[in-house]
Order: C-alpha cells, then sequence, then structure tokens
C-alpha cells in the first residue's frame, strides 16, 4: 500500500473512532415532565436531533410562565404518549441568557417551533395557554386547519361542541380568500374552526358574501365579511374583540381570556350578584358595553361568590364595599375608580369616555401627603401617614372614612368639624378623616362607608368601632368613654411592660 493511501485510512479511522467517542462523551439532555431541559451546551445537539422542536422560554418567577409551564409540561405528556414526532424543550432564560440572548429572544413566556434543524428562522407561535391548544396549533400545521362541514347535520354537531365556534362560508374552500381563514384558524388554535361552501348553510344565515361567522351558543353573534384585500391580521383582530360576551363574569373558565384579552382596558363591576338592585346594574353594565367594544373590556365579579376571595384581595376591594366600579389598564396595572354611587348608563358612559380622554383620577395606594395637612382642625390623613397617627399611643385618634362623591359621607364634614372644634383643647385627642378610595390602609372594616373608628392611646394597636347616633353629643360621649378606658389599660400595659424590661436586665446580667 503506497504511503499516501494508508495516510487516508488513518484520517478515515481517526474521523470514525473520534465520532464514536464523541457520541459516548455526549451527556443525555435532561427532562423534566417529559420536556427536554436545554442549555446552551445541548440546544444546537437537539437541534439535529429532533426535525421538530417545539421550544417554551419562560422565566420561573413569572407569573405568566407559571401557567404556561404546567400547560407545555401536559401537552408534551400527551405528545409522548401519542407517539408524536414533535418534541417539546424549555429555556430558562433567566439561567441561560447567552442563549436567550444568540436567540433574540425578548418575550417570555413565548413558544417557538424549529424545523429540520434550522436554528435562526423558526415559526413563532400565537399566544397558547392551554396543553389543548398547544396540540391543537401543532395539528392545524400539519392537517387541516378547519373542520369541512358538508351538511346540515354535521354543521349542527359542530356548532354544539363549544359556546362559541368560528364558522366561515366561503364559495371556493380550496383557492381564493378563503385560505387567509385558513391560515387564522391554523393560528387560533383555542377555538372550534368550520368551513362550508354548502348553499343551504349560507341560506340558514341569510348570506350571499364570502363571510365569517361567531357563533355564540347557536347563534350569530357577529360577522365579517371577506373580500380580496383581507389579511389574516384583520380577521384575527375581529375574533379577539368579538370572542367575549359584551359583559364577561370573571371565573376560573374565563380568568386567563379576561387577562389575554386584546382589549388592555378593563371596566370591572364588583357587585353582589344576589342582592336585590343587581338585574338593574347588570342591565346598565351591558347596555354601556355595545357602545365601548374594542376599546373597553367590561369585567362582572360577582362578591358573593366565596371563590373570588384571591381576586378580590388583589385589587383591595372587600365585600361591603360592593357594588363599586374600577377600571383597569392592564399595560400599566393602573387603576381608576368611578367616582359615583350611581350606577347607570350615563354614569358608566361618562367615567369611560374620561378614561379614554386621560381624564380620569388615578386610584393611588396612597395619595400624597397634603400640605399643611396637620395644621386645620381636621387632620388630612393618606395611606403614607395613616398608621404614623392612628396607632400614636399618646393619642386618641378619631377617623372618618369616607368616599368623596358619597353624599352620606359629605353630610359628616360639617359634623367633623364641630368635633375638631370641641376636642380643641384637649392634647391627647385629634381629629381626622381619609379619603378610602384613593388610599389603602392595613386594617379589616366590615361596614360600608362613611365608617367611624376610634384608635384609643395604648400600645396594643386597638381600634374600636363607632355604630351610634352621628350626632356631636354621642360621639363626644363615645370619645370620652374610650380616652378613659385607655387610661385604665395603659397604666396596666405599663406594669407589664417594665416587669419585661426588668427580666430583661436580669437576664443580661445573669449572662455576664
Amino acid at each position: 500500500m503506497k504511503p499516501v493511501q494508508v495516510y487516508l485510512v488513518y484520517v478515515l479511522l481517526s474521523a470514525c473512532v473520534f465520532r464514536t467517542l464523541s457520541a459516548k462523551d455526549a451527556e443525555p439532555t435532561q427532562e423534566d415532565k417529559d420536556v427536554l431541559v436545554l442549555t446552551e451546551s445541548n440546544f444546537d445537539q437537539e437541534l439535529k436531533q429532533h426535525s421538530q422542536l417545539l421550544v417554551h422560554f419562560y422565566a420561573p418567577l413569572s407569573g405568566d410562565s407559571l401557567g404556561s409551564i404546567l400547560e407545555f409540561a401536559k401537552a408534551a405528556s400527551e405528545l409522548k404518549e401519542a407517539e408524536s414526532d414533535v418534541k417539546l424543550g424549555g429555556v430558562d432564560v433567566a439561567k441561560q441568557k447567552d442563549l436567550a440572548k444568540t436567540l433574540n429572544v425578548t418575550t417570555v413566556p413565548s413558544l417557538r417551533l424549529y424545523l429540520s434543524g434550522e436554528k435562526y428562522n423558526p415559526v413563532y407561535c400565537p399566544v397558547l395557554k392551554s396543553s389543548a391548544s398547544i396540540i391543537t396549533w401543532l395539528k392545524r400545521r400539519t392537517g387541516p386547519s378547519a373542520d369541512l362541514i358538508s351538511d346540515l347535520d354535521q354543521l349542527e354537531t359542530f356548532i354544539a361542541e363549544d359556546d362559541l365556534v368560528i364558522l366561515g362560508l366561503f364559495k371556493d374552500v380550496k383557492e381564493g380568500v378563503v385560505k387567509v381563514f385558513y391560515d387564522v384558524a391554523a393560528d387560533v388554535a383555542d377555538l372550534p374552526f368550520g368551513v362550508t361552501q354548502r348553499k343551504e348553510i349560507f341560506n340558514k344565515y341569510d348570506t350571499t358574501d364570502d363571510s365569517v361567522l361567531l357563533l355564540r351558543k347557536s347563534k350569530i353573534a357577529e360577522k365579517f365579511e371577506m373580500t380580496s384585500t383581507t389579511v389574516k391580521e384583520d380577521v384575527i383582530h375581529f375574533i379577539r374583540i368579538h370572542e367575549m360576551p359584551l359583559v364577561t363574569e370573571y371565573n376560573g373558565k374565563t380568568s386567563s381570556k379576561i387577562l389575554n384579552s386584546v382589549v388592555q382596558s378593563h371596566l370591572v363591576l364588583f357587585i353582589d350578584k344576589a342582592e336585590k338592585g343587581f338585574r338593574q346594574t347588570q342591565r346598565a353594565f351591558k347596555s354601556t358595553a355595545k357602545e365601548f367594544r374594542g376599546k373597553v373590556l367590561f369585567v362582572l365579579i360577582d362578591t358573593g361568590e366565596p371563590r373570588n376571595g384571591r381576586i378580590m384581595e388583589y385589587f383591595h376591594v372587600r365585600k361591603e364595599d360592593a357594588p363599586l366600579v374600577r377600571m383597569v389598564n392592564l399595560t400599566n396595572n393602573f387603576q381608576y375608580q368611578l367616582p359615583s354611587d350611581l350606577l347607570d348608563v350615563q354614569t358608566f358612559a361618562d367615567f369611560c369616555e374620561s378614561y379614554l380622554q386621560g381624564n380620569a383620577k388615578l386610584k393611588l395606594q396612597s395619595e400624597p401627603v397634603p400640605d399643611g395637612w396637620d395644621k386645620q382642625p381636621v387632620k388630612e390623613l393618606v395611606g403614607i401617614n395613616f398608621e404614623r397617627v392612628a396607632f400614636n399611643h399618646n393619642k386618641n385618634v378619631l377617623i372618618l372614612f369616607y368616599a368623596p362623591w358619597s353624599p352620606e359621607c359629605r353630610a359628616l364634614f360639617p359634623l367633623w368639624e364641630e368635633l375638631a372644634e370641641h376636642f380643641s383643647e384637649s392634647e391627647d385627642v385629634v381629629v381626622a378623616r381619609i379619603d378610602i378610595t384613593a388610599n389603602d390602609v392595613n386594617l379589616r372594616m366590615a361596614d360600608r362607608y362613611p365608617t367611624i373608628k376610634m384608635f384609643p392611646a395604648v400600645y396594643a394597636e386597638r381600634v374600636v368601632s363607632y355604630s351610634g347616633e352621628r350626632k356631636l353629643e354621642p360621639i363626644v360621649e363615645f370619645v370620652n368613654a374610650e380616652r378613659e378606658r385607655a387610661k385604665l389599660d395603659k397604666a396596666e400595659e405599663e406594669i407589664e411592660r417594665k416587669k419585661y424590661l426588668d427580666a430583661q436586665k436580669a437576664a443580661a446580667k445573669e449572662e455576664l
């Protein structure tokens, strides 16, 4: 054998040995609940190994990511059980910052489908919030994205499939504008899509043109006419704007759709559905919603439903506060409270217009401390200085919690001035008030506003509610009685505090 031939054989054998050793040395990628744990060191390897790799980019501490992690893992298990060609992998962008930067990942959570090992040209997935929608999206990419409806019987079966279904009526279901519809169906994976060209179905819905129908509980909710200039984004926007009813009640089934709505301004009505005036308020709320469809999403939260306790806690709304209305901007989490106890069409509409024009008053956790807040007879409290004033163990503090738009609250303002004047010579008494609609306080109150509470001059953070007549004399008697009680209680507290301090000093001496 010639030297050159020997050299070539040696090189080829070396390459084979190297590849064999490399394959043995490469550690298998770990999986977490059937999801590949992707890192910068194994990402390229897994791309080559899987012709279809759906990757979930997430930040584990993000609230949005937590739900998507669970649903993604559920989808991975279902696909594995079905022996699908699609493999699912996850990238923790908090740990894999360099990989996220290389792949230009700017939004989490997000999904990308990598095909045939192509690293820099993935298919960007729409927002998919459930395992079912993830699997549906994958299926619609390879198969038909909409069910072909061939007769009225099949139509009845299709529209009974869900509360809301999307039906495309097209003269040609193979070519032309129907392709836009198929593209929409592929991306909107959380809703059932059907398509037909049957004349009897066109007649059933009194339609002659190519159209997309939103059918809610078998009835036409909205209609979109397709033209040669229609693009996918137009139809998706139409569906997302109209997919929810005029007023959507918050619950476990609707919460995800509400939070992920394309409409980012939400008018939220907190109301007990069992209360006497509910039907009238609901009708006014729904009637107003028609005027602001696409600009404001109208949401109802039943304060009488125990399962809504957490969402009410988030908004700092008590059951006793209802009914009340808040505008919530999801882009910046700002809130605006309806400045009225009147809940009718005109009030709702005026508030929406004021908000959309940028004139609504922002609801803050605390208003700024007013200049000279303690210079007037009645002290003006806000969230920032509330606890410092209310729980001062040297002062007996009488506080009016009020809503500025309430006539019942405003009627007490002159009385509060009288009380402040009455106690003006008493150094241990403070008369104050706080706009509770603009300032959050860490205090549980069981009454609607106006609410009157006494904070006695003791070390324990004691709160005493006043429920008597709202007149000068009975309130003065109440304050004086609490002052005397506070003196006795504080004297006992002083004795206990002295015992405690003496015991601490004795223990310190023993250690020395």
